[in-house]
């Protein structure tokens, strides 16, 4: 017997506000075209005014839930993955706690960028499998439109606002890959390159800030790592790409994950595709794409999934798992 930790429900929210690429034409020398052609975005959405992480976190939480079946009371922990907390504390999480009437438990944020999701279902896992919790909520929840610097057009037309959430219930399995669940995670950071994508600001310099890239050396390090992770997640439970039915990875850019499936040996029709519409939404890609890709009918259960990102520290890393 081995103990799993099984995805019971998805549910993702996106802000009203639509932008496409045209919308940045007024004030960036920029286009429709030089937009898609270096990232394959066509609109992202923005968080209306006075529209927080947490609010936005707290509207995909309920839809997991209703997509579970459950209430707020039955979950055990939840794990918010953001950059973009509303305050520097409280967490968003117990924010999130409270709009959703859960009065139990615990909650708290993971803090990896990009790779936010991937770590905080990593954790989630832990814990299900440790039997410290038996129901854990992860969210990803990104406000990125705050940290924007709007005359950067190798920034800010990249990124978008929106939320995921994933609730992982402790199952049974026989200990093989045939098992629903998580099966394996892999995870690591280099701190050595955290300057090729940070925000200026913070609590050091007493301001917010904005978000700097640089996108070259992001996209070598992005290329590189993230097959080569995913590739390590498979072998730990002896599964190769082949067995692979969906690459679900973090939606930043479409050249870097058309050269991830291709290094991978996966070609496009085995990847679950939102860049087009979300834009770089950081850690809520992954859950925003997983419930998309539901919806749309992509994941069935019993699909093989392996979802991978990298983002700022650098940190990056992937999750196999059996829908």
């Amino acid at each position: 017997m081995t103990i799993r930790a099984v995805v019971k429900g998805v549910g993702h929210y996106l802000p009203d506000r639509v932008v496409p690429n045209s919308e940045f034409e007024a004030t960036l020398e920029t286009s429709d075209e030089w937009i898609r052609s270096r990232s394959g975005i066509e609109r992202r959405h923005f968080a209306a005014e006075g529209q927080t992480t947490s609010d936005l976190a707290s509207r995909a939480a309920r839809a997991a839930l209703a997509d579970a079946g459950m209430v707020a009371d039955d979950l055990d922990a939840i794990i918010v993955a953001t950059s973009t907390a509303d305050m520097t504390f409280p967490s968003a999480a117990t924010m999130v706690q409270a709009a959703i009437g859960m009065t139990r438990g615990f909650a708290f944020d993971v803090q990896a960028v990009c790779a936010g999701f991937v770590f905080g279902l990593a954790n989630a896992n832990a814990l299900i499998v440790s039997g410290q919790a038996k129901r854990v909520m992860v969210i990803g929840a990104e406000t990125f439109s705050r940290i924007m610097d709007w005359t950067d057009r190798g920034t800010c037309v990249l990124f978008g606002d929106g939320a995921g959430a994933l609730i992982l219930e402790a199952g049974v399995g026989d200990g093989s890959t045939a098992d629903r669940g998580i099966l394996s995670t892999d995870l690591h950071s280099d701190g050595r390159f955290r300057d090729i994508l940070y925000v200026d600001g913070g609590v050091a310099t007493q301001n917010t800030g904005y978000l700097r890239m640089q996108g070259k050396e992001v996209f070598r390090h992005a290329v590189e790592k993230l097959a080569e992770t995913a590739h390590t997640a498979l072998a730990k439970v002896g599964l190769e790409s082949a067995d692979v039915d969906w690459i679900v990875p973090h939606q930043a850019n479409l050249r870097i994950i058309k050269a991830t499936a291709q290094k991978m040996g996966l070609g496009m029709d085995h990847v679950v595709l939102t860049v087009q519409d979300h834009g770089n939404t950081s850690a809520a890609s992954i859950p925003l794409a997983l419930s998309v890709g539901k919806q749309r009918g992509q994941i069935k259960t019993g699909d093989l999934l392996v979802t991978e990102a990298i983002g700022g520290g650098l940190a990056w890393g992937s999750v196999v798992l059996r829908w």
